[in-house]
């Protein structure tokens, strides 16, 4: 392994350390996808040996498994509906704070959590953290409907990508039973616009834009050396 690739696994585990040690016992946690956020649940694993008692609700099969694994107990959000902390990750974040999310395909259930939590916690690496977003932006489609989205899509000038299966041939398929479609667009210059839009297409279940929960987002941002915090407070009007 390069020395690249070890500054960048180092970034991502401190930020994600961070992040979990944050965490106060008695919390219910909503646990994100991707994987900054694994080094979230490799700290909590610990934590938890130590006497921590937390909940977690996961927001993909992948982390549930990874969750189990680690020894973390899991809920639901039908039972804790409004969980007290979220971690999560993110492909990019501007300088507002708005996200661009949905790698990992679990845009949908990641945005039901965020909305539901009383505090959000975003993990990245300095890599991820950008003036104006530019990353494809995921769209999560019920496949009945996914060549008239597509068309839609197109007219909103993005060049749209059916997200193809890695070691499976056909699409990626998320836990909800559908279809990612990835957005290349020139430049995202006004985020929240583009959210609206996207929302409004029928047979769009969800967009990988994420810009309703500025005021309760706080971004770790890893490097080699140290993390750098940013919170709504520290925005420019």
């Amino acid at each position: 392994m390069d020395d690249t690739a070890q500054a960048l696994i180092a970034a991502k585990r401190a930020a994600g350390y961070q992040a979990a040690d944050m965490v106060q016992d008695g919390m219910i946690l909503g646990l994100g996808t991707g994987s900054t956020v694994l080094y979230a649940l490799e700290r909590l694993s610990l934590r938890v040996r130590e006497g921590l008692q937390v909940r977690g609700i996961p927001t993909s099969y992948q982390t549930a498994r990874r969750a189990y694994e680690y020894g973390i107990p899991l809920t639901t959000l039908d039972e804790e509906p409004v969980p007290d902390l979220v971690i999560d990750g993110a492909d990019q974040v501007d300088i507002r704070l708005n996200l661009i999310k949905g790698r990992g395909a679990a845009l949908t259930r990641e945005k039901c959590v965020a909305a539901a939590g009383l505090c959000l916690v975003i993990v990245i690496d300095e890599q991820k953290l950008v003036t104006t977003l530019s990353a494809p932006v995921p769209v999560e489609i019920i496949p009945f409907a996914i060549r008239p989205v597509m068309t839609r899509l197109e007219s909103l000038g993005c060049i749209p990508v059916l997200r193809d299966g890695v070691k499976k041939d056909g699409p990626v398929i998320t836990d909800n039973g559908n279809f990612i479609v990835d957005c290349g667009f020139d430049g995202v210059d006004n985020p929240k616009e583009l959210e609206t839009a996207l929302a409004g297409i029928p047979g769009v279940v969800e967009s990988g834009l994420f810009c309703c929960f500025t005021e309760k987002t706080t971004v770790i941002v890893g490097s080699k050396k140290k993390c750098k915090i940013i919170t709504s407070a520290d925005i420019v009007p």
